[in-house]
C-alpha cells in the first residue's frame, strides 16, 4: 500500500509516539476494505506501539478505521484516507499517541474545558483541498478531549448516505446528527460555535492590544507579503484575517508562480504562513473586519466588537467567487450549487452537471469534471469563449462536454432539497430552455471583498475595487491597499505579492515622512 520512502518517513515520525495506538477496522468484502486492511498493516509494521484489531459492530460504516488512543480518544475514517486526507490519518495517529498538536495553549485549555459529548461527522472528497484542514482541526479536538469523537466520511464511497442527507458540497460537518457547517472552518471558528463565551473573551483580549505601526487586513498573498516587508523594516506589525491564505487555499494547481514549477494552494499557504511567522508579526486569524474609521489614527473594528488601532493600515482583503444572482442560487448553495469543482466534483459522479462561464476557470472546470460526471454542459453568456484556445480544443475533444454560447442563466431549479436543473434564455432568439441537472458549478470571476469599506470614505471603483496609486496609496491618509481587492489590472498570485510589497514600502515611506 505504502512505498518504501513513505514508510521510512513514517517510521521516523512514529518513533516519537509515547502512548499505544489501536487501529480498529470494520471491513466488508469490497476492494476498498482490502486497501484499508493493507494500509493498517503497513502502519502497524512501523511501530510496536500500533496494533490492528477488527470490530464486528454492525452499526459501524464499512470500510472504516478508528484510531483509538491510550487516553480513550477516538478518531475514525470511513473510507480509505489517502490523497489529501493521508496527512489527516498520520496526524491522528501521532496526536492520539501523545505527540503534541499545533493547537496553542489557549486553544488547548478551551478544548479541555468542553464538558459535553460532541460527535462530529465530516463529509469530504479525497480531491478536496479545503477538507483536510477541517478534518485535522476537529481531529485535534478529539485527540485532546475524549468526550469529542470525529469521523471523516468519503462522500464518493458512501454515496447512499450522502444522498440521504442531501450533501452536495464538501466539507460538510454534522454535530450530534445536525448540520454544523459547510465549507472551510478553522479550529477557532469551531470553538467559537461550540463555546458560546469564546467570542466575548477574544474581543476583550484584542481590545487590550497596543496600537500597531502597520496593520494588514487580509492574510492572502498580498497581505503576507505586506506583513513581511513591514516587519523587516522594524515596524510593529499585525495581520488580521478571516483565514490565512484566502482564496489561494482553494486553488488546486499553481503552475505560474515564477521559480516554482508547480505547487498546490494549501502548500503555498502553509509556506506563506510559516514565512510570516518567522518575523515578529502579530497574526490574528479567524477574525473579520466590519468597519474602518479614522480618529487620531486608523481604527479597524471587528465583527466580534473589538477594535484595533494602527498608524498605517494596508487593506488586502482579496476577492471571492462572483455569484450569478438568479433565483434559486442562494437557496441551493451547498445543495447542488457549488463554486469549487475540485472539492465538490466527486459528489456528482455519474450525474449531469453544468458549468457557468466560458473563461479559463470555467473550461478547466468542465474538463476536470468530465472525468468524473456523466455529462457537462457549459453555459457561456457571450457569443465567444474567453478561455485559452488550448483549453477550448481539449473541451471540444471530449464527447461528454456540450458548450452552449449566448446562454443567459435565469433560474436554478430544485425540489426544495436539492438542485434538479437550470433555466436559461438563448440571447439570440429569446427562446427559453431548461436542463435537467444534479449540480451547477459557477465560474464567472471574482468580486472584491470591500463592502465593509463603503462608509469609510475610501474611494472605490464602479466594480467595488479599492483605487490605489503606484505606491499602493488610497485617497485616505495612512491607508494603503494591495492585491485582488484593488484596481490592479491582473488578479494573479505573483502580482498580489508584488503589490503587497509596494503598499508596505509606501506605508513605511508615509510613516517616516510624517514623523511616526
Amino acid at each position: 500500500m505504502l512505498d518504501t520512502a513513505i514508510k521510512n518517513q513514517l517510521s521516523s515520525h512514529f518513533s516519537t509516539l509515547t502512548g499505544d495506538i489501536e487501529l480498529v477496522l470494520a471491513l466488508d468484502e469490497t476492494n476498498k476494505s482490502k486497501e484499508l486492511q493493507s494500509l493498517a498493516d503497513d502502519l502497524s509494521s512501523l511501530s510496536e506501539k500500533i496494533t490492528v484489531t477488527h470490530s464486528d459492530d454492525n452499526t459501524l460504516r464499512r470500510p472504516s478505521m478508528t484510531v483509538k488512543g491510550s487516553n480513550n480518544t477516538s478518531i475514525s475514517f470511513a473510507g480509505v484516507p489517502m490523497g489529501h486526507e493521508f496527512t489527516s490519518l498520520v496526524l491522528a495517529v501521532l496526536h492520539s499517541g501523545g505527540v503534541a498538536t499545533k493547537a496553542d495553549n489557549q486553544q488547548i485549555e478551551q478544548i479541555q474545558a468542553l464538558d459535553k459529548a460532541l460527535n462530529f461527522e465530516i463529509y469530504i472528497s479525497l480531491s478536496c483541498q479545503t477538507c483536510p484542514a477541517v478534518v485535522q482541526a476537529l481531529n485535534t479536538m478529539a485527540a485532546i478531549n475524549n468526550q469529542i469523537t470525529t469521523t471523516m466520511i468519503d462522500g464518493a464511497l458512501f454515496q447512499e448516505e450522502v444522498e440521504q442527507r442531501n450533501i452536495m458540497a464538501v466539507p460538510t460537518v454534522y454535530l450530534n446528527g445536525e448540520v454544523f457547517s459547510q465549507g472551510a472552518i478553522s479550529l477557532n471558528d469551531i470553538l467559537n460555535k461550540v463555546d458560546s463565551k469564546a467570542a466575548a473573551r477574544q474581543a476583550e483580549q484584542l481590545n487590550d492590544k497596543a496600537p500597531y505601526d502597520v496593520l494588514v487586513v487580509g492574510g492572502g498573498p498580498a497581505g503576507a507579503s505586506a506583513a513581511i516587508y513591514a516587519a523587516r523594516k522594524g515596524l510593529r506589525t499585525g495581520v488580521v484575517a478571516q483565514r490565512f491564505g484566502g482564496q489561494v487555499a482553494d486553488t488546486l494547481a499553481i503552475e505560474n508562480f515564477i521559480s516554482v514549477k508547480a505547487t498546490e494552494g494549501p502548500k503555498l499557504v502553509a509556506q506563506l504562513e510559516e514565512h510570516v511567522k518567522d518575523y515578529d508579526v502579530d497574526v490574528i486569524d479567524n477574525q473579520t473586519a466590519a468597519r474602518m474609521y479614522q480618529d487620531n489614527g486608523n481604527h479597524i473594528q471587528l465583527e466580534n466588537g473589538a477594535t484595533l488601532t494602527t498608524k498605517a493600515v494596508i487593506l488586502a482583503t482579496g476577492a471571492r467567487w462572483r455569484e450569478m444572482n438568479v433565483p434559486g442560487e442562494r437557496e441551493y448553495r451547498g445543495r447542488g450549487v457549488a463554486y469549487c469543482p475540485h472539492c465538490d466534483g466527486p459528489l456528482f459522479k455519474g450525474k449531469s452537471v453544468a458549468v457557468i462561464g466560458g473563461g479559463n476557470s470555467g473550461i478547466e472546470a468542465a474538463i476536470d469534471l468530465a472525468n468524473i460526471v456523466e455529462h457537462v454542459t457549459v453555459l457561456e453568456f457571450a457569443d465567444t469563449l474567453r478561455a485559452d484556445e488550448v483549453l477550448v480544443r481539449k473541451a471540444n475533444s471530449l464527447a461528454n462536454i456540450t458548450i452552449i454560447k449566448n446562454a443567459q442563466t435565469t433560474e436554478v431549479l430544485g425540489d426544495g432539497n436539492k438542485v434538479t436543473g437550470i433555466a436559461y434564455t438563448n440571447r439570440e432568439n429569446g427562446e427559453q430552455h431548461t436542463l435537467d441537472l444534479a449540480g451547477i458549478f459557477v465560474q464567472i470571476g471574482l468580486v472584491p471583498n470591500t463592502e465593509w469599506l463603503k462608509d469609510s470614505g475610501i474611494a472605490l471603483s464602479k466594480f467595488g475595487e479599492i483605487e490605489i496609486d503606484n505606491r499602493g496609496a488610497t485617497n485616505l491618509e495612512g491607508v494603503y491597499a494591495a492585491g485582488d481587492a484593488t484596481n490592479t489590472a491582473y488578479k494573479q498570485i505573483i502580482i498580489a505579492m508584488g503589490s503587497g510589497a509596494t503598499a508596505s514600502l509606501g506605508a513605511f515611506d508615509y510613516l517616516i515622512r510624517h514623523g511616526q
